[in-house]
């Protein structure tokens, strides 16, 4: 069953734990949003405060994916440049399918949800996102349209000896 998307939906209580208990089980499963395993809710809970005050500062929009029985089980943050050069493009980040819903084509209707979203902001014309090498998902972004603009080797450090590239990939809207 497809999920049902939501752009900038009213953050509440039950969102905010639905996307609290997405970004830990999601780390905890090796998804590649900025911890390493094992982490707790309280260990993700200061990045989600930053995010969502963003949120309410309007410098990012928030896209949730829901299930059929209303449960988070996608999301992403857009975020806007507020470099005056750079105001025609935004930042997919933190994008996230929960590991039970692997395998299910949500992270393609994530990523043309989000796309979809972009179109309809005035003035983007493109998505630029980072993801963490040695995991195949510049191989999973490029089958979604987004072609390969940038890679440092090495740039993420997930432990001691295990460095990471940090890629970063781009989706033309026009």
């Amino acid at each position: 069953m497809p999920l049902a998307f939501t752009l900038d939906p009213a953050v509440d209580a039950s969102l905010r734990d639905g996307i609290l208990d997405l970004w830990t089980d999601v780390s905890n499963a090796g998804g590649a949003v900025g911890f390493v395993p094992p982490v707790t809710r309280e260990t993700i809970r200061p990045e989600l405060v930053r995010a969502l005050a963003a949120l309410a500062e309007g410098r990012n929009r928030l896209l949730v994916g829901r299930d059929e029985d209303g449960r988070v089980a996608a999301s992403a943050f857009l975020g806007f440049n507020t470099h005056r050069l750079m105001t025609h493009w935004l930042w997919l980040y933190t994008v996230m399918v929960h590991p039970r819903d692997q395998g299910k084509g949500y992270g393609r209707d994530l990523l043309a949800a989000a796309a979809d979203a972009a179109r309809a902001f005035d003035g983007i014309e493109a998505i630029r996102l980072t993801c963490r090498g040695g995991l195949g998902l510049e191989r999973f972004y490029g089958s979604c349209g987004y072609k390969e603009v940038g890679r440092v080797p090495g740039a993420i450090r997930v432990a001691p000896g295990d460095e990471r590239d940090d890629i970063t990939m781009l989706l033309p809207l026009t």
